[in-house]
């Protein structure tokens, strides 16, 4: 019986070193196993979606894009439109006050050019002249004054009307 209990033992003993050595073995292979684990792991770089999913996508966005493209667009124009009115009155101011200088210079040499005949005649003559040509001048300068105020209200009815087409056209744009 003591052989038999000692043969038990020696199977015993043999069948616990046969486990510790699969618990080493085991113990070595799971070791590794969070870096395993994380080497295998995929990482998702790009995200994949649909080309329904694509295009809904795309068409949100323009929606939302467009109408404040739309806007932008517009008030560029409507800046360069009044940016070129601008110019516009400043290239009429410019020729009616060339017109003006032009004008002044020429009643300048017609005011020398009768003065310088008047240096001929008598006395009371040249007081006669030179009252009708104070008169001339003040007529003259009147004549400039009431032009300009003509010119002035003419650019201001043309700016106005251009306002008001401005105005009806906006409306109509927007539908």
């Amino acid at each position: 019986m003591a052989n038999s209990l000692e043969g038990c033992v020696a199977s015993l003993r043999s069948s616990m070193q046969l486990l510790d050595s699969s618990i080493s073995i085991l113990d070595s292979g799971v070791n590794d196993f969070p870096r395993l684990a994380k080497v295998l792991q995929t990482t998702r770089h790009f995200e994949l979606i649909s080309e329904p999913d694509l295009q809904v996508a795309q068409s949100s966005l323009i929606s939302e894009i467009r109408p404040e493209v739309d806007n932008l667009l517009q008030r560029v124009s409507n800046y360069l439109a009044k940016l070129e009115r601008r110019e516009e009155t400043l290239k009429q101011k410019y020729n009616l006050q060339a017109g003006r200088l032009s004008q002044d210079t020429r009643d300048n040499l017609f005011s020398r050019n009768s003065t310088g005949r008047a240096g001929g005649s008598t006395g009371g003559g040249r007081e006669l002249e030179g009252l009708e040509e104070l008169k001339a001048k003040q007529m003259r300068q009147k004549k400039e004054r009431l032009s300009y105020a003509v010119e002035r209200l003419t650019l201001q009815a043309h700016q106005r009307e251009r306002q008001l087409r401005m105005s009806m056209a906006a409306p109509q744009q927007s539908r």
